[in-house]
């Protein structure tokens, strides 16, 4: 693990990364017999970067690159459209594609190469991203033996989020195993008389997806990582009984009306319940337990407890974290998820972009803004915002640690992003469980 590098240090790698890339563009014009522009430099060019990061995590997305604006005179503008998923193929097909945009599923990035606007990368993209991360997070980004797509950050699926206070006044601990965690379960029903766990489904025209994280949770945790892997390729259908064993397990709490839906009504308004509100019902007690990824750290940030402070997230402060347990407490795994950065221009501004944003220093800078972790292995998780983002940073650059990536996100986008979605969404709201992965497997065949 690198230390944090000093501005000065990235004002010089910066500099020079740019340099390189106005050689390179002034060289390209030479060999193609196109007169070079009068100003050859790329101070004051705009690069516009789209994806479906909103909010918060918006601004400090913009906030990332205050830096190299300063080092290059490049403005970058970021825009956020939660409805990210559902139209960028048709922005992208419309002529209407930014120069960037930040690819949250790998099947989806599949189905953007599909319209032939997706620049493959450049070759000093690739030698940053074969430099800073595994060799699974670079062939998320690549297509038929052509990389395309830079990793960004990341986030670990499947914690658990509570409120150390309440566990102390209920006398119980984070779960090691399943069974404990449904004991766990039971045990704050009789403590409160209301439902431990919380959830939301919402997400406009992405709405299910938070389902299919728990899915995925189980899979993994019940048939193991062999199995996951070939659910994802393909080869174990959602018909297959291992798959529905999962359903039945989630079903377990999300489908039981004495356990949900914390602060919010019953089982049918998860599907009404915006996925990242349920930050808020745990910060103010409300909600004792929900499933959420690493990231929703972030939302915290947009709430207050119940005494009308920012929570602190920490072991003893107001909200904490668990691993969503196994079967046995040595079945230890972690599924993860994260964004891509994907080009739909080759000018020399966006190289530069896309250079910068491959590299260790941007990962240092976004990761210091707060509410979010990077898998660039050389990245300083120290910078993370709170002990809890440490711990998630350094989990993910452990070699040891057994990773497999968001399923959903990499199965094609007309299932994973499609009918696994609507399928959870389904699920939910009465749909028996046979006929929904039917439905589900059904995507492949769109």
């Amino acid at each position: 693990m690198t230390s944090f590098r000093s501005p000065r240090g990235r004002r010089a790698m910066v500099a020079l990364s740019v340099a390189a890339v106005a050689t390179m563009a002034l060289a390209g014009c030479a060999e193609g017999g196109e007169e070079p522009a009068d100003d050859a430099s790329i101070e004051g060019e705009t690069v516009r970067i789209s994806g479906g990061i909103t909010g918060i995590e918006a601004e400090n997305m913009q906030k990332s690159f205050d830096k190299f604006t300063e080092d290059t005179g490049v403005i970058v503008e970021y825009t956020g459209d939660k409805a990210f998923e559902g139209n960028i193929v048709t922005k992208v097909q419309g002529g209407d594609a930014p120069d960037i945009g930040i690819v949250p599923q790998v099947g989806l990035l599949r189905t953007l190469i599909e319209t032939g606007e997706v620049q493959p990368a450049p070759e000093t993209v690739e030698a940053n991203v074969d430099e800073n991360w595994s060799e699974d997070w670079k062939a998320y980004g690549t297509v038929d033996d052509t990389f395309y797509a830079a990793p960004m950050l990341a986030n670990v699926k499947g914690y658990v989020w509570y409120s150390p206070a309440s566990f102390e006044e209920w006398g119980v601990e984070a779960p090691t195993t399943w069974d404990e965690m449904i004991t766990l379960t039971e045990t704050i029903r009789e403590e409160t008389g209301e439902a431990p766990w919380c959830a939301g489904f919402e997400s406009e025209a992405a709405s299910g997806w938070p389902g299919t994280d728990w899915i995925e949770d189980l899979v993994l945790r019940q048939a193991g990582p062999e199995v996951y892997d070939q659910w994802v390729a393909g080869d174990v259908p959602f018909t297959d009984p291992q798959i529905k064993e999962a359903f039945d397990a989630v079903g377990e709490i999300l489908l039981n009306p004495e356990w949900v839906n914390a602060g919010y009504g019953d089982v049918a308004s998860i599907n009404s319940t915006a996925f990242g509100d349920v930050a808020a019902k745990v910060a103010d007690g409300s909600c004792p337990l929900t499933h959420q990824a690493s990231f929703l750290s972030a939302n915290f940030l947009d709430v207050q407890t119940a005494e009308g402070e920012t929570p602190v997230v920490a072991p003893d402060g107001d909200v904490y974290a668990f691993v969503l347990p196994g079967f046995s407490e040595d079945a230890a795994a972690v599924e993860v998820g994260g964004e891509f950065v994907t080009a739909f221009s080759d000018d020399a501004a966006t190289v530069a972009v896309l250079e910068y944003m491959s590299t260790p220093e941007w990962a240092d800078e976004r990761v210091s803004l707060g509410g979010n972790i990077s898998a660039n292995l050389n990245a300083d998780a120290s910078l993370a915002g709170s002990e809890f983002l440490q711990e998630a940073m350094a989990l993910l650059q452990d070699p040891n640690t057994t990773v497999r990536f968001d399923a959903s996100d990499l199965m094609p986008a007309t299932v994973g992003s499609g009918s696994f979605w609507r399928g959870m969404v389904d699920w939910i709201d009465g749909k028996d469980t046979d006929t929904v992965l039917s439905d589900i497997q059904a995507g492949y065949e769109n």
